[in-house]
């Protein structure tokens, strides 16, 4: 357990019966993940008893107000992304509005804004409650910036609906945000090799692809990572960015939207198939005074100084003079 988590859960009193949780009710299905992640799960890993016994610590002793949401900032540091269709989304904005929302979320009041709050998890809560015109239910804490995205990070970490991609944008934000490469690894429960992989991944995919993609919730760190070595090729990148601003390709869902990005990346550079064509050209005396090669569209002169060597700046001279000339007898 880290000093930093042990300084977070040294706020709070001793633990009570009702857990706070991501969703609006307690876990009652198994969770299915994929990666490391997974082996820690299945053993139900120290990591997780520690993030369950501290959000019963922060829900402990604690009074619960209501909150109008409108006075409810998120987090300054993003840990997920916003899909266009989330069907969890919907599912939890129902749960609130049949049972009320069962499952307090977390604040501090804001540090520049007096009479405002920010979140520190529960966010989709929030959301949730604004859209349906409701109070948030709260437990408010004192919270320096370092706790608030350690305790952010925890109440994730066993989340299985948090992709590759958000975890690594969240640490790369977290330390963008001045924070030490340590309050990544304890907002994540991940080492510091873990910790160095995914902002590494989140500096090599330039955001606005990200956001282009998505959360790509099918998508792991191998594909991620791929995409990310290919990135450094600016060839590839040329053509992920044009992938993504054709026609399309934001109606496809998160997952295919990555596979698109991915295969225009490793999609080798076409090269033109057309053969050059040299052409001399010959004076009326018979010499040969330059070659002409025409490339598609391109056209070039090569000049043979050793025949005549003023014959070049001469022609760049006139070649003014022959354009107007060509102009004029092209309105004729």
């Amino acid at each position: 357990m880290s000093k930093r988590t042990d300084t977070i859960k040294s706020l709070f009193a001793s633990p009570q019966s009702v857990p706070l949780s991501a969703d609006n009710a307690v876990r009652g299905l198994p969770r299915v993940s994929s990666g490391s992640v997974r082996s820690l799960r299945d053993s139900f890993s120290d990591v997780e008893k520690e993030n369950e016994e501290l959000k019963e610590r922060l829900a402990a002793g604690a009074a619960i107000v209501e909150v109008d949401p409108a006075l409810i900032e998120p987090s300054p540091v993003s840990d997920r992304f916003r899909d266009e269709v989330d069907g969890s989304f919907e599912q939890l904005k129902q749960s609130i509005a049949h049972r009320g929302q069962e499952v307090p979320v977390l604040l501090r009041m804001h540090p520049d804004a007096s009479g405002r709050y920010q979140s520190a998890y529960g966010h989709r809560r929030v959301r949730a409650a604004r859209e349906l015109g409701l109070k948030v239910k709260a437990i408010v804490r004192p919270l320096s910036d370092e706790e608030l995205v350690v305790a952010q990070g925890l109440e994730n970490a066993p989340r299985e609906d948090l992709s590759f991609i958000e975890r690594a944008v969240f640490a790369m934000n977290i330390e963008d945000a001045g924070h030490a490469r340590t309050v990544v690894q304890d907002a994540l429960s991940i080492d510091r090799a873990e910790a160095s992989k995914l902002i590494a991944v989140a500096r090599a995919v330039p955001s606005d692809i990200v956001g282009a993609i998505g959360k790509a919730a099918k998508i792991g760190r191998g594909r991620w990572q791929a995409l990310a070595d290919l990135m450094a090729d600016s060839g590839a990148l040329k053509r992920v960015e044009e992938a993504i601003a054709a026609p399309g390709f934001g109606e496809r869902d998160s997952d295919a939207r990555f596979l698109v990005a991915h295969s225009a990346a490793t999609k080798p550079s076409v090269k033109s198939t057309s053969e050059p064509r040299v052409k001399p050209v010959v004076a009326a005396s018979g010499e040969k005074i330059a070659r002409a090669q025409l490339v598609d569209r391109d056209l070039k002169l090569t000049i043979d100084k050793k025949v005549a060597p003023d014959f070049g700046q001469f022609v760049l001279e006139k070649l003014p003079e022959l354009y107007d000339l060509f102009r004029s007898k092209e309105r004729q």
